[in-house]
């Protein structure tokens, strides 16, 4: 059939409708095989959905639109494509033999001779205005019908040798921003991202279906500061990044939730699944919303390789280029308010996760050291869990051993 029908693919089990975010070619274009037409937005990641074929375009959802998986949203001509594509430009017909060709009246030769020359650099004259960066239409030419002679090329090169630099012209002053009006009472309504929605719905879901209840606890960052300048420099020699402090709590975190397999095990209706492995998910802001991809097996992970794996998560998050792939799974969630300057707060469990790790600002704060007062850069930690899966005194022992492992980092580098 010359006409092909587009549809919204099937993106997973859990997605079942998707919102039509804008088109990238125009209706009615020619387009290629495999060509970008459209960005969907799913409730995990943007998309874009390519031509099947070549032909000429036909839109038929609409931008903004909510449609179901298997929905109609463009069509292709591949008729008019092949037409497009085959079509070129046609020779001129040959005037018949039988007919002689229409004379042509001759020019004089002095205006043959005059048309030629005016303008026209000889070739010394040539290579000295292009060495000299001077276009040949700014120059008079004084030899023969106006041609441009040598001296006259070397005059006008030495002529924008000595003019001043243009000067640029001043940006224009920026518009000024019309002030607000007083007692305004303007409102302005936007629909939810699809994203945006999904977010809302499952922290909804998280606070009505789940017992969840926060823990929290304190840890001196001191030591683990001074690890990071003293080895910093040859930490970035050897693997080509920085160190953060989200890798140690990643590594931390993993060690834990091994020795602790409640805080990482989630309920399946009757069923409580346990696991042998940590895939830790971190929180990111995107101009859309948060999202949490997760980083694989941390547990067997250097902290090297967490610092780049999340690098590279956090890009893409922030491009819109992460794929459903990555951003599925998950045991255990970290999230790090700190970066907004946030010192306490109760994160909300990821479902079907049953805990949440809060870090938050490092801020200087007296505490008592050895019966003496000491000003030592503190961080409050806050864990968010499932009181179905985790009891309180568990959820207590996970922080503290939390906060044993950073503040003696030597003890998680050794394993002990």
């Amino acid at each position: 059939m010359p006409v092909i029908e587009l549809k919204i693919p099937n993106l997973g089990e859990s997605i079942s409708s998707v919102t039509f975010s804008k088109w990238l070619k125009p209706d009615g274009s020619v387009v290629g095989m495999d060509e970008p037409l459209c960005e969907i937005e799913t409730e995990k990641a943007n998309q874009e959905l390519s031509a099947d074929s070549a032909g000429k375009l036909v839109w038929v959802a609409k931008e903004g639109e909510d449609l179901a998986v298997g929905a109609l949203f463009a069509k292709i001509d591949t008729d008019a494509g092949a037409g497009s594509s085959s079509s070129a430009p046609e020779k001129p017909a040959e005037a018949p033999k039988s007919e002689p060709a229409p004379a042509i009246k001759e020019a004089p030769a002095t205006t043959q001779q005059q048309n030629y020359a005016t303008g026209t650099p000889s070739p010394a004259a040539a290579k000295i205005l292009a060495e000299g960066s001077v276009n040949p239409a700014d120059v008079a030419g004084s030899g023969r019908d106006g041609r441009i002679t040598k001296d006259d090329a070397q005059k006008a090169v030495e002529n924008k040798s000595a003019a001043p630099a243009p000067v640029a012209p001043a940006a224009p002053a920026p518009a000024p921003t019309t002030p607000s009006v007083a007692f305004s009472r303007n409102d302005n309504r936007q629909k939810m991202t699809r994203m945006r929605r999904t977010i809302a719905k499952r922290l909804v879901s998280a606070k009505n279906n789940t017992a969840m209840l926060t823990t929290f606890n304190e840890v001196d960052m001191s030591a683990l500061i001074a690890l990071r300048e003293k080895y910093q420099e040859a930490f970035v020699k050897k693997y080509g990044i920085k160190l953060g402090y989200m890798s140690v709590f990643a590594k931390a975190c993993a060690k834990v939730l091994l020795e602790m397999p409640d805080v990482n095990a989630f309920i399946d209706g009757d069923d409580i699944i346990y696991h042998d492995y940590a895939d830790i998910s971190f929180a990111i802001s995107t101009p859309t919303g948060l999202v949490v991809p997760p980083i694989r097996n941390v547990e067997s992970l250097h902290f090297s390789d967490v610092e780049v794996k999340l690098k590279e998560l956090a890009a893409k998050a922030r491009d819109g280029k992460l794929s459903l792939e990555e951003m599925s799974g998950g045991t255990f969630t970290i999230t790090n308010g700190g970066v907004f300057g946030s010192l306490m707060s109760t994160p909300i469990i990821n479902e079907p996760q049953s805990a949440i790790l809060g870090m938050h600002a490092i801020k200087d704060r007296p505490i008592a050291v050895d019966g003496q007062v000491a000003i030592r850069p503190m961080m409050y930690l806050a864990l968010s869990y499932d009181h179905r899966v985790i009891d309180g005194s568990t959820s207590v022992t996970f922080l503290v051993k939390i906060k044993n492992l950073i503040e003696d980092p030597i003890t998680l580098l050794m394993d002990l």
